[in-house]
């Protein structure tokens, strides 16, 4: 059995630029791509682009909302809290803390 023989330098240019050439004939058969199948593929893809365009905004709207209705909340809790006594408020803080912590735990 004959021992493996290094190709020379020449012998794997001449193998690449085979496979170059049966690469680019393998492309050349290729069927040339259809402009009405093209023109739908880009119509596609404008109306999923847009799609998902609106989601974003809407997804951006409700957690603006979302942020000022939160604000508002807090405010109002502020302004509530503003006539209060300490023990009161702490009273209410007490009752959060009591209430997160049993969210939380519940996970």
């Amino acid at each position: 059995m004959p021992s493996f023989k290094q190709p020379t330098f020449q012998e794997r240019t001449a193998i690449a630029a085979k496979a170059k050439a049966a690469a680019l004939e393998k492309l050349r058969a290729k069927p040339p791509v259809d402009e009405s199948a093209l023109a739908e593929r880009r119509v596609a893809a404008l109306a999923r682009e847009a799609a998902m365009q609106k989601a974003r905004e809407e997804k951006r709207a409700t957690r603006e909302l979302e942020k000022a209705e939160q604000a508002a909340r807090k405010a109002e809790e502020t302004i509530a809290t503003a006539g209060m006594s300490e023990a009161e408020q702490k009273a209410i803080r007490d009752a959060k803390y009591a209430a997160r912590k049993n969210r939380v735990g519940k996970r």
